[in-house]
């Protein structure tokens, strides 16, 4: 078989049925990439350049595609390459324009190779375009960041170096190997000490008069999306190393294109939303994304990002809770340190070697952190 291999602008230029075939995660969904298009969050002068990749075969019956960007920075994609980045700029080499196969701003695992299960043969063949595209465009480098396991895979088959990071993800397994049947079964999983200082976080948010509410697709309002949007800026200001990514447009988009995968968690007093959480869901998991307040009330944070959300799961049977990158504190409240992998290709013989030789390292480091999370689990029999 033929397959060739073709470049796209915008996601728009490629029919949704052919791009959303082969996925699963609404973070590579057609209906997720075009809404970050036409809101303008990617293009333009964002550094994020659109070049989506699809292979076709003799009869341009569509076979795979990878969301593929031009980056002219390495804002929003969470997997930190800014010492490569100060490395390659101290030797006098281009670092930018590079390239990334990623999902905007979404430290989220999922499908990067998007092929038919099994079609190792287009994996192969979109892997040997992307690095294509990357000579004929003179980029540093090809990323693909937040893999899963078919394409980490196929990746490695390539022999293309491996990152390896860490997130909390949350899971729903109880020691017995069951789903969790309620939240007390979860809390029943922890340690003494950290049970009552769960149950203890709850209860005084309770004795506040706070309360929390879960909203579902058609339930989400125009002024709802406007409060998640008010909530993200306070977050986003909050912080230093704060970025706005999102506009407003996207999160009104998000309400309408996405109503069937949106979840949102607000936090309220009487009868008023202070605090709230956006997230996204399939069948088996919830993804954890953005969040935020307009009034600072302890334990709030915990509640609206984990608490409400586990609960939720555990009463829907979603098996995995990823709330999103960082946050040793999630492991405290029983989410299991779960391995995260991303792939580069640098094309400058040195600064590859330099970054290789840092990937081990980082592995190694990796192996200790685990196993001291083993001896401080505050679950009873840690999953991992």
């Amino acid at each position: 078989m033929t397959i060739t291999i073709s470049t796209h602008e915008s996601i728009k230029e490629i029919p949704a049925s052919e791009w959303d075939a082969f996925i699963g995660s609404p973070f590579v969904s057609h209906a997720f990439l075009r809404i970050l298009e036409d809101a303008k969050c990617v293009g333009g002068d964002t550094g994020w350049i659109p070049v989506y990749i699809v292979a076709r075969d003799e009869e341009q019956t569509f076979l795979g595609a990878l969301p593929f960007f031009l980056k002219l920075n390495s804002s929003g994609e969470f997997v930190f390459d800014w010492s490569w980045a100060d490395a390659a700029q101290n030797a006098g080499i281009a670092y930018y324009p590079k390239g990334l196969v990623a999902s905007p701003f979404s430290p989220v695992p999922g499908e990067r190779l998007l092929t038919k299960v099994g079609d190792w043969e287009t994996k192969a063949a979109l892997i040997e375009g992307v690095l294509e595209v990357m000579v004929q465009m003179g980029l540093s480098s090809v990323h693909f960041n937040f893999l899963r396991t078919p394409d980490l895979e196929a990746l490695e088959k390539a022999s293309i170096p491996i990152r390896e990071g860490i997130q909390y993800h949350w899971y729903n397994i109880d020691p017995g190997g069951a789903p969790y049947e309620t939240y007390d079964a979860y809390l029943a999983a922890f340690r003494s000490k950290r049970r009552a200082n769960l149950r203890r976080e709850r209860r005084k948010l309770k004795e506040q008069g706070v309360c929390t509410q879960v909203l579902l697709g058609d339930e989400i309002t125009e002024e709802h999306s406007s409060k998640i949007f008010a909530f993200y800026l306070d977050t986003v200001n909050k912080f230093h190393w704060g970025r706005q990514y999102l506009n407003e447009t996207f999160f009104q988009m998000a309400r309408c294109e996405l109503k069937d995968q949106l979840h949102f968690v607000f936090a309220l007093l009487d009868d008023e939303i202070y605090a709230g959480a956006f997230n996204l869901y399939d069948e088996e998991r919830l993804y954890g994304r953005y969040w935020g307040c307009s009034k600072d009330i302890d334990y709030t944070h915990f509640e609206v990002c984990m608490y409400t959300p586990i609960e939720w799961c555990i009463e829907k049977g979603i098996q995995v809770f990823e709330p999103g990158a960082g946050g040793e504190h999630k492991f405290e409240r029983g989410f299991t340190p779960t391995r995260t992998y991303s792939a580069h290709v640098l094309r400058h013989p040195g600064l590859n070697r330099a970054v290789v030789e840092s990937l081990d390292f980082e592995k190694k480091r990796l192996v200790d952190k685990l196993a001291m999370f083993r001896k401080q689990s505050p679950l009873k029999t840690p999953g991992f």
